[in-house]
């Protein structure tokens, strides 16, 4: 797993925050793509999704359970998760949706008009 560190300036002082880049699948259909990114533990208060410059990133911070009483053994990692992905040219950026349920995010990414094949009419 790639693990990626951005320094977030508060004030005089300097934070890091750990990011891990999540498993992701891309499945192709004919009207567009989907995008699959597995992040357990986030929901969707815990999950940005933003497009810059051709690049869609997603980030999901994880939200935490309160452990009640002692904790005597730990394997979840606190890392939130941080994933960045080129847009084709042919992908219409303004229709991307995106959903979350159980850790799983998922976006449908339709292709553009002028992309998509059509059937032309012969008279």
């Amino acid at each position: 797993m790639n693990t990626l560190t951005r320094e977030n300036r508060d004030g005089d002082r300097a934070q890091t925050e750990q990011f891990v880049a999540p498993p992701a699948s891309v499945i192709e259909a004919g009207d567009g793509y989907t995008l699959e990114v597995e992040m357990p533990g986030v929901d969707r208060d815990g999950l940005d999704i933003s497009i810059e410059n051709n690049e869609l990133t997603i980030v999901g911070r994880r939200s935490l359970p309160l452990v009640e009483g002692t904790l005597i053994h730990h394997e979840s990692r606190p890392e939130n998760f941080r994933r960045t992905f080129e847009l084709d040219p042919s992908i219409d950026a303004n229709k991307i949706s995106a959903s979350v349920e159980q850790g799983l995010v998922t976006l449908t990414l339709p292709k553009a008009e002028h992309v998509k094949p059509r059937k032309i009419t012969v008279a």
